[in-house]
């Protein structure tokens, strides 16, 4: 898939690994210029070095996007340095591990408070700075990356599913704000997504997997590849009409459960 993004400046948030690299460096591979956003610094230079191989501008900016300050610091440098934002990519989210996962009347404040902080609060403040900035410019593009956790619920996963259904809220809020400012805000759903962190908790244990997959019609988990071709095309001029939009990506998981009668 090939779409013109040339002249583009994209932040992409949480985009030292998985899905956030993925979208990064197929963003770098059509044209933009990216900055990339983690915690984690090793993981964060290495792809902005990545991005720069390919003959594209890229910055690194170590940032918690649950902390409103180093937002604000983070879109400022960004601004300082490019003199402009044209895409913003929400990607940074947590979860749970398998030992948090419980029912709500066992959930703990403390999980509670720092998936929603990251997942939804995060898109907010992110969302926030980046907007005023687009604003000036009269123009942009701002992609939420939810799940269908969020559509969905799955159990024992309270806080991640409250963060992602405010997310999709969030992203159709936006969207009506903004318009005015021709800017297009939409969202994706991904399913269950074959990265790092799914291999150990979901795709290493043969039972697990098979129950995973049985709710997939398509029989298999999806590539942050697959996240990256959908934030590619919102992120294209051929996408300047749609807004608003949750775009699912899912294998097929949300239009029903398969059932053999």
């Amino acid at each position: 898939m090939k779409v013109d993004l040339n002249g583009k400046l994209a932040i992409v948030t949480g985009s030292g690994r998985g899905i956030g690299r993925a979208i990064a460096l197929t963003f770098a591979e059509n044209g933009a210029d990216v900055v990339v956003n983690s915690r984690t610094e090793a993981e964060g230079e290495k792809v902005a070095e990545e991005i720069k191989a390919l003959g594209r501008r890229s910055l690194f900016i170590k940032a918690d996007v649950s902390d409103y300050a180093q937002v604000k610091e983070m879109v400022k440098q960004v601004v300082e340095r490019f003199g402009k934002i044209d895409i913003l990519v929400n990607n940074a989210g947590i979860n749970v591990i398998q030992e948090g996962r419980v029912p709500i009347h066992e959930f703990s404040e403390a999980d509670w408070e720092r998936i929603i902080k990251v997942d939804l609060n995060g898109v907010f403040y992110c969302s926030k700075e980046v907007a005023k900035q687009m604003i000036q410019q009269k123009k942009g593009k701002i992609i939420n990356i939810s799940s269908i956790a969020g559509i969905v619920p799955l159990r024992l996963q309270i806080a991640y599913v409250a963060a992602k259904a405010g997310v999709i809220n969030l992203t159709r809020g936006m969207a009506l704000e903004l318009a005015p400012y021709n800017i297009n805000v939409n969202c994706i759903a991904p399913g269950s997504i074959l990265t790092e962190g799914t291999k150990i908790l979901f795709y290493s244990d043969p039972e697990k997997t098979k129950k995973i997959l049985s709710c997939i019609p398509l029989k298999r988990p999806g590539e942050p590849q697959d996240i990256a071709y959908a934030a590619l095309f919102l992120a294209s001029e051929e996408a300047n009409y749609i807004t608003g939009s949750t775009i699912v990506v899912d294998g097929g998981w949300t239009a029903g459960f398969v059932r053999d009668w």
